[in-house]
């Protein structure tokens, strides 16, 4: 991987719809086992690129979401995203992984815990808590409500979004945030109550193997203790690491975070 800027691109369908993901060789260390990165909203598989140039394995867009199917009637919901990553797994022969998940990504916990036998190590950057006792931030509470939601997607602008998210996040993320991934966000926040999230996690406890889980303390749409409620809620032996200064997406902040979570999920 010398010299590599980019990882391996791959269209292709599922079940008659497109489907993109990214590829890297998994390194040496790996053990024949590849990870699985799951990206959150308004993200795309564009934003693991530093990592699957450290560790190899695959990053998918997930439907709604970046060069992946956008029809309407996909069911944007976690048990939906779970069925597709059922598939999905099949479609590239995912037997053994290790999983790294951030925000919204988490609907990947839930899924994996389903084949917790398979999942090798756990990776959690300041991801959705699928715990009890989690409330929606101002903006996801503004899209959770029909028409005021659509109206402030529709508002949305480049300029806009840039002051609510890293600049390094619009744009990547910019150039897919079309009607289709619009609808998605909004299908998905308001599929998922306070309730419907701590259900979704009710078998986190199952999910064994060593996990690390990373969140950045200034986080302004998740607070630093679910961390703490994560590595409680799952079965195994979890490390907690807080990244002072710095916000949701904690590698953009602390870019030591990429070597951090890649030495762990190849260890």
């Amino acid at each position: 991987m010398v010299g590599r800027q980019v990882s391996t691109e791959h269209r292709d369908e599922i079940d008659g719809e497109p489907v993109f993901w990214r590829s890297e060789e998994a390194g040496a260390n790996a053990g024949g086992a590849s990870v699985l990165y799951v990206h959150g909203v308004p993200d795309t598989s564009d934003q693991w690129e530093p990592f699957l140039l450290r560790t190899g394995g695959v990053a998918v867009d997930l439907p709604g979401f970046g060069r992946t199917t956008k029809r309407g009637d996909f069911d944007f919901s976690i048990e939906g995203y779970g069925r597709w990553l059922d598939r999905f797994a099949e479609h590239v022969g995912l037997d053994r992984f290790r999983l790294v998940v951030h925000d919204w990504g988490a609907l990947a916990l839930s899924w994996a815990a389903r084949r917790a036998a398979s999942v090798e190590r756990l990776a959690i950057i300041d991801a959705v808590p699928l715990l009890p006792g989690y409330r929606w931030h101002r903006l996801a509470r503004v899209w959770r409500r029909r028409g005021l939601g659509e109206l402030a997607m529709g508002l949305t602008t480049r300029w806009a979004a840039r002051r609510m998210v890293p600049p390094q996040v619009v744009e990547l993320a910019w150039p897919h945030f079309d009607q289709g991934t619009q609808r998605a966000i909004l299908r998905l926040y308001r599929s998922a109550d306070p309730e419907a999230l701590a259900a979704a996690g009710a078998r986190l406890g199952e999910l064994t193997a060593p996990a690390l889980v990373v969140w950045g303390e200034d986080d302004p749409y998740v607070p630093a203790r679910f961390a703490d409620a994560y590595a409680e809620a799952l079965g195994g032996e979890a490390r907690v690491l807080r990244a002072p200064g710095a916000g949701h997406w904690a590698w953009y902040d602390r870019p030591d975070l990429v070597t951090t979570v890649a030495e762990f999920v190849s260890r």
